[in-house]
């Protein structure tokens, strides 16, 4: 039977409970959920089989008539034999006691007594070991509430969490979509009321006025509401950026907006520097419907950095052409640029990327040389037998075409630089050809590409072999032209030493073969291709042991027992790593050396599958799945950021046969 509902007043508007008449019905789940369930770890995770949250939602879908004490009791037998965590929902959902249409209209219509986060967690909108990194926020900024660590941190989408903060306070959740204020009901206050109390009225039902706040645990608001509208007044959680747009439009007014030319200087350089200090690769900065966002990608990661008011974005845009030497009078165009920007340690080379989308330019810039260093070759954390058979078989080989290849913002340069540096002493004479140089090296002639001089990649490569080099450096292969001077440099006996976009590195001989390049060529220059990644770092100061699930253990391609003995290590989230549980990158390698059988297999032409294949068994080659397997169990980066960057192309080996591969302990 479904309980009848009255409305309860009081500051937190009212809730949908059962009424009097029902209360006198003890339910037998309780006494279900403590027989069946084991008794609770010290310490134990929301979301495992001790969740109160899980108890909190069977309760109720059991009060609703959808499910019997004996199928709660199953469920929670069920999971406490689970070998890796399953909500209590997840599981009933999976036997099927209960759809998700269900259990979502039991929720909009009771009140749940739990914690937000164990409740997201047990809905399955959130990780145990995510809800534990917001907690970790949380407690450094008690101010701040975990529905708003939430949303800022990305943990969360806002439209999970409010609907989920609905079904614990027994509000209404109102969607971004339906945030249209009715206009005869706004006639009735002034308009400074709703900015004011953050709150529009969104229409009559049922003799009541339903409110949307963004603020929905701001009592005040909701006795005003009850002042303006009446006691009858059910409320509302709708996104607070909706909120806001909607009260924008009815006062027909802009955000104050920064114009004076001081404050965009000012503001660009704040960016630029806090940009430069967090060690920064990309900023983003969005223009969005009702604002303007700005990102940073910090350790490969998007992050969010401020809003700004969406008014603001085309005098931001115009400054940035401004230094960045683009046309500021073209809007309805893509455009590029550069920015030097000075810093306390030198000057910082910035790439500048203006995009045209439906709310105004998007604008991207690469901090291309934000870096203390440059690295030796022996500090890009290769594997010692990987590094040592690069050094033997590539570097210090006489002649022949080295290739490091991966996507953008892979570690490319910093490797190509770090051999570079390597082979750079008072006997060799290198020349560079680069777009742009972003590494000074002394004792070694550099020279960066300027297409606005007409000093070409084309111009430049047909002079580079006539300065007697022993080594050249192509920053990148990027077309058939540049392609066949390496091929042909190489073929006179020149090292030649570029950077390539592929997946890994026999995708980049295979790519040769793709811009026409002869196979015969190609198997008598190209000596050594090298693919990496890069992967975040765990946190030293905060890690702790990672156990994998069945799951994670089945997408690493093994099974429990090739496993037994190997630790997994995870950031639990600190003040030193940012409460993220990662601090830093580290790169994970592929060093193909192409041998005799390796040769013969790219003149015969063969697949992808069977050049890897004969490189594993002939050339000691290691993949890079397997070379961050090895660093994942080395406790230096998490299983997690393997399955997020980098490519699964064969079955890994095991981990022993990995170690004796790689010289590693």
């Amino acid at each position: 039977m479904r309980p009848c509902l009255m409305p309860i007043g009081g500051p937190k508007g009212p809730v949908a409970q059962p009424c009097s008449c029902e209360v006198s019905a003890v339910s037998d789940v309780t006494v279900a959920l403590e027989s069946a369930a084991p008794e609770p770890a010290p310490g134990a995770t929301p979301g495992t089989a001790t969740s109160q949250a899980g108890a909190a939602v069977a309760q109720l879908l059991v009060d609703a008539g959808v499910l019997t004490p004996d199928q709660v009791a199953h469920a929670r037998r069920v999971q406490s034999k689970l070998s890796g965590p399953k909500s209590f929902a997840r599981v009933l959902r999976d036997l099927r006691f209960v759809s998700s249409d269900q259990l979502r209209q039991c929720l909009q219509t009771h009140r749940v007594e739990a914690r937000l986060g164990d409740l997201l967690v047990e809905l399955g909108h959130l990780t145990p070991a995510d809800l534990k990194l917001a907690l970790a926020l949380q407690k450094a900024t008690p101010e701040v509430k975990l529905g708003a660590i939430l949303i800022d941190n990305d943990l969360v989408p806002e439209h999970d969490v409010l609907e989920v903060l609905a079904f614990q306070l027994g509000y209404t959740f109102v969607p971004a979509s339906q945030c249209v204020p009715d206009s005869a009901l706004v006639k009735q206050v002034p308009l400074r009321w709703f900015r004011t109390h953050t709150a529009i009225p969104i229409r009559v039902e049922r003799g009541s006025v339903l409110v949307a706040f963004g603020s929905p645990h701001d009592e005040n608001a909701v006795a005003a509401a009850k002042r303006v509208f009446g006691e009858h007044v059910v409320a509302g959680i709708a996104p607070r950026r909706a909120i806001e747009t909607a009260i924008a439009r009815l006062e027909e007014a802009k955000p104050a907006a920064i114009t004076t030319e001081n404050s965009l200087v000012a503001l660009v350089e704040t960016l630029l520097g806090d940009a430069v200090r967090d060690g920064v690769s990309d900023i983003h900065i969005e223009p969005q419907s009702d604002r303007l966002r700005v990102r940073f990608r910090r350790d490969g990661v998007l992050v969010p950095y401020k809003e700004l008011p969406s008014s603001i974005g085309p005098s931001l845009t115009s400054r940035l052409k401004v230094i960045a030497k683009a046309d500021i009078g073209e809007r309805r165009r893509h455009q590029d640029g550069r920015i030097l920007f000075e810093t306390g340690r030198g000057n910082i080379d910035i790439r500048a990327s203006f995009y045209v989308t439906i709310h105004g330019e998007k604008t991207v810039l690469r901090l291309l040389n934000n870096r203390e260093t440059l690295l030796k070759v022996n500090e890009i954390n290769m594997a010692p037998r990987m590094l040592q058979r690069y050094l033997d078989d590539a570097l210090d080989a006489p002649s022949g075409v080295i290739i490091i290849t991966g996507p953008t913002g892979s570690g490319k340069t910093t490797t190509l630089y770090a051999s570079v540096n390597h082979l750079n002493n008072a006997r060799t004479s290198i020349i560079t050809a680069e777009d742009p140089v972003e590494y000074v090296i002394d004792g070694i002639g550099q020279c960066s590409i300027n297409a606005r001089i007409n000093l070409s990649y084309e111009e430049t490569l047909k002079h580079i072999v006539r300065q007697d080099p022993d080594v050249i450096v192509i920053g990148e292969i990027r077309d058939l032209f540049s392609a066949e001077t390496a091929i042909q440099a190489a073929l006179t006996g020149h090292k030649v030493l570029t950077t390539f976009h592929t997946e890994d590195s026999i995708g980049g001989l295979l790519r040769l073969l793709n811009m026409n390049i002869e196979a015969f060529l190609i198997s008598s220059t190209v000596v050594s291709v090298v693919a990496q990644r890069l992967v975040r770092r765990v946190c030293q100061a905060c890690a702790e042991d990672q156990p994998l699930s069945t799951r994670d253990i089945d997408r690493l391609g093994y099974q429990e027992k090739d496993l037994a003995g190997v630790t997994f290590k995870v950031g639990r989230g600190c003040a030193a790593c940012g409460h993220q549980g990662y601090r830093g990158r580290i790169a994970a390698f592929e060093v193909l050396v192409l041998n005799e059988a390796v040769k013969e297999a790219v003149l015969t032409k063969r697949t992808s599958y069977e050049i890897r294949r004969i490189s594993a068994q002939s050339s000691g080659l290691v993949t890079l799945f397997e070379d961050g397997i090895l660093k994942a169990a080395q406790g230096l980066t998490t299983h997690e950021e393997l399955i997020r960057c980098l490519p699964r192309l064969m079955k890994p080996r095991a981990i022993p046969e990995l170690r004796r591969l790689l010289g590693v302990v």
